[in-house]
């Protein structure tokens, strides 16, 4: 049997876009562990990322900020699949059309809009999909390593991270008052992605926290995804209400010697 013992149960994957979002290899790694694999994509290009590479899977278009979208979309999955065993929730969006700005001078739209579908899309989701979750299903979510690092480059997106951590909190807890279904986050430190791509001044923080993991190496997409699969299966059954740390040892690795060296001769 495979270790994540995954086959034949249904996971529905929020996000894919193309071949190096999270969501993609995600999606990868629970289909090699003989997983079935629904999508949920934002516009029709990431639909046909899906049917290329993932032919077998069924997908289904859904702006995940209507409510009523997210609503019918739980209701087509429940007449298409029938009970699903588990939720990815891979989605994050921000406005830097204007590039970064003083934290003081983030626009309220621009920050409700991010919130919504960053964040509270993952209530949503939780709400209308609950009822076809399986028993002793699980949500996963895609969060940071940390929220408390006031990082320029990140923007505003930090707080909306930390109200997801929160999130995952208190929807496990609501969960657990109805069933065994669980909800946990991977935070991940800095990835090479099409969406950080697109994050104003995101390439020098990245270098950076290369050089800052233990291992001197970037963590890769394929680690944080394979985290993510371990959430999913049952597995993990011990592990609740959490945002699983992968950052390749960077959070203690802030006065390695040789950045210090370099940072102050």
């Amino acid at each position: 049997m495979n270790f994540l013992n995954l086959k034949g149960r249904k996971i529905l994957i929020f996000g894919i876009a193309n071949r190096k979002s999270v969501a993609f290899h995600i999606a990868k790694v629970i289909q090699e562990a003989g997983a079935e694999i629904i999508c949920s994509v934002f516009m029709e290009d990431h639909q046909k990322c899906v049917e290329k590479y993932f032919p077998e899977a069924t997908s289904y278009i859904c702006d995940l900020s209507d409510e009523e979208a997210i609503q019918n979309l739980a209701e087509t999955v429940k007449k298409n699949h029938g009970e699903i065993y588990g939720v990815v929730h891979s989605v994050a969006f921000a406005n830097f059309a204007d590039g970064l700005k003083p934290f003081y001078e983030t626009g309220k739209n621009d920050f409700l809009q991010a919130m919504d579908i960053s964040c509270f899309s993952l209530t949503s989701i939780v709400r209308y999909f609950n009822s076809i979750i399986q028993e002793h299903g699980s949500i996963v979510t895609m969060s940071i390593s940390t929220t408390r690092m006031a990082a320029e480059s990140y923007g505003y997106m930090a707080p909306i991270k930390a109200a997801l951590d929160s999130s995952v909190c208190f929807l496990a807890k609501a969960l657990g008052e109805i069933s065994s279904i669980r909800v946990n986050a991977v935070g991940a430190s800095l990835l090479k992605t099409s969406a950080s791509a697109g994050i104003p001044g995101y390439v020098e923080p990245y270098l950076f926290a290369e050089k800052v993991t233990i291992r001197k190496k970037a963590l890769e997409t394929a680690e944080v995804a394979n985290v993510a699969a371990f959430l999913l299966s049952p597995q993990s059954s011990g592990i609740n209400a959490q945002t699983i740390i992968v950052d390749a040892g960077m959070a203690v690795n802030y006065f390695d010697k040789e950045i210090v060296k370099k940072s102050v001769s």
